[in-house]
């Protein structure tokens, strides 16, 4: 990490860190390294980049925004762009970064995305972060560090070696890595902050059956709140409403089905979850300025 103390960046203010700081590769934008804190570290923010965070050994402060929280070996955490954040008063502390861009994890299949441990952890806890101070909830046991640490010494080898494929390695042991990290934070749930995994339940649930008839009572019901309580985490976390969020999900799915098929656009409302295909019409229109027809003659 001595690149985040160098002249550029001074303690007093917030600055910026941006990737090609620690790899000038464009092709392959990703860097993982680990970092042996002795002293404090000035408060930096991510411009271009996501950074997962594993502490390895020993303990420090977690300056995130003006909020304080104390982080010790076993933490695993997310810090997106927008964040500002720094470590004090390390103690034997030593963490493994690995940065990269987001749209690294759009290769998650559907499987992984509709889990509660990854919309928590990937999700959720660096959205809330934007909004509310939010501490992490993973927290590793020693047998399961060991094993992310097995993986993260796998992935240091072939990023280093850069023998061919390495990219596709790099790609696969990451992901691999966050599967892991998902269903260890599934593993703990009842340790975690409860609003929030009520709320990766309910956006696995939406998310896994959006193209199927959906009530709030149902959702509710599955992540084992009232409907009030759902429509309140959603609101603080998302800045949206559960339907919405499920009515944003169908029409995605409808813009995709009107780019890549020939489909008649009533069958594409009724596909998407859409009874009435002149709601979807309004919805649609409202939602991209374009009627369905008029999207997909634009495509």
């Amino acid at each position: 990490m001595s690149n985040l103390r160098g002249s550029a960046l001074k303690s007093n203010s917030v600055n910026s860190a941006y990737l090609n700081w620690f790899t000038r590769d464009k092709e392959f934008p990703f860097f993982i390294q680990y970092g042996e804190h002795n002293e404090d570290t000035p408060l930096h923010k991510h411009d271009d980049f996501t950074e997962l965070v594993i502490v390895l050994n020993g303990n420090a402060t977690h300056i995130v925004d003006s909020e304080t929280y104390f982080i010790k070996k076993g933490n695993v955490f997310i810090i997106n762009g927008p964040i500002s954040h720094a470590y004090q008063n390390p103690h034997e502390f030593k963490i493994c970064n690995i940065m990269f861009r987001s749209d690294l994890l759009r290769s998650a299949g559907p499987d992984l995305s509709t889990s509660n441990g990854y919309q928590a952890l990937f999700v959720l806890e660096p959205l809330y972060r934007n909004i509310h101070s939010f501490q992490s909830g993973l927290s590793l046991s020693i047998p399961s560090l060991e094993h992310v640490s097995s993986i993260i010494a796998g992935m240091i080898k072939e990023y280093n070696d850069k023998q061919q494929g390495y990219q596709t390695m790099l790609n696969s042991r990451f992901m691999e890595l966050v599967v892991y990290l998902s269903r260890q934070y599934n593993k703990q749930e009842n340790g975690t902050d409860s609003n929030l995994m009520h709320l990766a339940n309910a956006i696995s649930y939406i998310e896994d059956h959006y193209l199927e008839p959906l009530t709030l009572e149902e959702i509710a019901a599955r992540s084992n709140i009232s409907v009030r309580h759902l429509n309140r985490i959603f609101q603080s976390y998302y800045q949206t409403t559960p339907i919405s969020y499920l009515q944003r999900l169908r029409l995605e799915r409808a813009r995709m089905l009107l780019r890549q098929s020939g489909l008649p656009i009533t069958k594409i409302s009724y596909e998407c979850g859409f009874n009435d295909s002149n709601y979807f019409t309004r919805k649609f229109s409202k939602t991209y300025g374009l009627s369905p027809k008029a999207f997909r003659l634009s495509q």
